[in-house]
């Protein structure tokens, strides 16, 4: 299911991003098939890479999960360097390596599960686990988060924060606790939301983009995004036939590329990446579940935590549901950080399931078969 639901995935985002990105690539670069072949590279390094990682040890990865932190950091900060980081739509939160960008907090997000996993399961096996591991994570997380607000992008900061909050979550966390640090999470977001026009502007037109003194603003995008959903029915109008994509979704490839597998392939389209998206996420944390090591454990929840949340966050995005954040669907939109670290984060996961003594055992069989 972990599989064949995320290679579905990434075939279906490699369409879907030739069709959204075709009439903004022959703007800016001149070539059709400019986009689509950047997008096919990075799986082409991806999934050999993530296969190696698969055969990773525990040993070998809990090295890379102590480090997980301060490579993060490290990371992160590149992009304070003058002349490093690069600007786009006053987020700065990309190097520019000529070729293609790379956006250091999509890796951020793998090591820093990967180090709040190991913490959590060496205070697991002392017999320690308490809603005091708040206090264990909360620091180093709020550098994390930090970091990537001085770049201004706060859709990546609240998928990090997200993710915290599952962590937490799945350590067994009072709930009342929770439920105290979520509401000071959501003052802060408000906080930030305040004190950015633009921010503002976008909460306050979502639930109705359409209203006049918005829809030619900050309504502009999520209303053609719903016209797209609108207008695809229930099989759409036809692979490539998107009309939103001419100019009206600035970010028909990235942000708002569920709107156009709405219109392209219609209600079918979308129900069929709801469905794979569930199998993914369900076969993540069910292999979770059977992990015999806490680290491995809380690592793979980790990850199905951080998929459903960007998943959430940029579909709601999409169908109005939620404001404009501006975070990528997972394995579907174009982005090479996002894909690469997405499918190292699988590779992980995979590698648990092979693990698995019954997993083994049943492969063992079908090998002498």
């Amino acid at each position: 299911m972990l599989l064949i639901s995320g290679g579905a995935l990434v075939f279906l985002g490699l369409i879907m991003v030739f069709s959204a990105s075709s009439i903004h690539a022959i703007d800016s670069q001149g070539s059709v098939l400019s986009i689509v072949l950047r997008q096919l590279f990075f799986v082409a390094v991806a999934l050999p890479f993530a296969f190696y990682l698969s055969r990773l040890s525990v040993a070998k990865w809990e090295i890379v999960a102590r480090f997980g932190f301060l490579l993060s950091v490290a990371l992160l900060g590149i992009l304070l360097v003058p002349g490093v980081g690069k600007t786009v739509k006053g987020n700065t939160n990309w190097i520019d390596l000529k070729f293609f960008d790379v956006q250091p907090s999509e890796f951020a997000k793998f090591l820093m599960i990967l180090w709040a996993a190991r913490l959590l399961a060496r205070k697991e096996n002392a017999g320690r686990l308490t809603f005091n591991v708040f206090s264990l994570l909360a620091p180093a997380f709020v550098v994390i988060l930090g970091l990537v607000l001085v770049g201004h992008d706060l859709g990546t900061a609240s998928v990090i924060a997200a993710i915290l909050a599952g962590l937490l979550f799945i350590s067994g966390i009072r709930l009342r606790v929770l439920g105290w640090i979520s509401a000071a999470g959501a003052l802060a977001l408000a906080y930030f939301i305040a004190t950015a026009d633009y921010r503002v502007r976008r909460l306050t037109v979502f639930l109705n983009p359409f209203s006049p003194e918005d829809y030619k603003f900050a309504g502009w995008q999520p209303a053609h995004s719903l016209l797209g959903l609108a207008s695809g029915g229930l099989f759409g109008v036809g692979l490539g036939g998107s009309r939103q994509k001419w100019g009206n979704l600035a970010e028909a490839h990235t942000d708002f590329i569920f709107s156009v597998i709405g219109e392209e392939l219609g209600l079918v389209g979308t129900l069929s990446v709801l469905l794979l998206l569930g199998a993914l996420i369900y076969s993540i944390f069910k292999i979770s579940l059977r992990a015999e090591q806490p680290f491995i454990r809380f690592a793979c929840a980790g990850i199905g935590c951080w998929i459903f949340i960007q998943s959430f966050l940029n579909i709601g995005s999409a169908t109005s549901v939620l404001p404009v954040v501006g975070v990528t669907l997972p394995l579907i939109s174009y982005g090479g950080s996002a894909l690469v670290a997405t499918l190292c984060a699988i590779g992980f996961v995979a590698g648990a399931a092979l693990r698995d003594p019954a997993v083994r055992s049943e492969l063992m069989k079908k090998r002498r078969a």
